[in-house]
């Protein structure tokens, strides 16, 4: 793959999420919901991209990545709320995805915080 998978999964994930955001805010979905298509939509694009030849680790970094890129509106408006600079938002986000991306597959967590915050740093604005 020539593009990196970022570039390609940000577009998977965008639409369906921001319709499911959608269907929750209008309150035609509970947050169980929301919750369990939204996991739904990460495990397809996982295993698209293990079927594209991606490692499983590299696969997880790559959705974690995407989704706090996805967020960062929300970062923005937490950081707002908390009265806190958006980077310690950000950090708190991307030190919860690497600790789960390292707790589920073989990875340190160091390695993944500097992966998720590269990801973070280039496609987060």
């Amino acid at each position: 793959m020539s593009k990196q998978l970022i570039e390609l999964v940000l577009p998977r994930l965008a639409e369906p999420l921001y319709r499911h955001l959608q269907r929750f805010r209008d309150g035609h979905w509970d947050e169980d919901r929301f919750t369990r298509t939204f996991e739904r939509l990460l495990r397809r694009q996982h295993n698209w991209l293990t079927k594209q030849g991606v490692s499983d680790v590299v696969a997880a970094l790559t959705i974690h990545g995407a989704v706090l890129v996805l967020s960062h509106p929300g970062l923005q408006a937490e950081a707002a709320e908390e009265k806190l600079p958006l980077e310690m938002i950000e950090y708190r986000a991307v030190k919860e995805a690497a600790e789960d991306v390292a707790r589920n597959y073989d990875i340190e967590e160091r390695e993944a915080v500097r992966v998720l915050s590269g990801m973070v740093a280039k496609y987060g604005n």
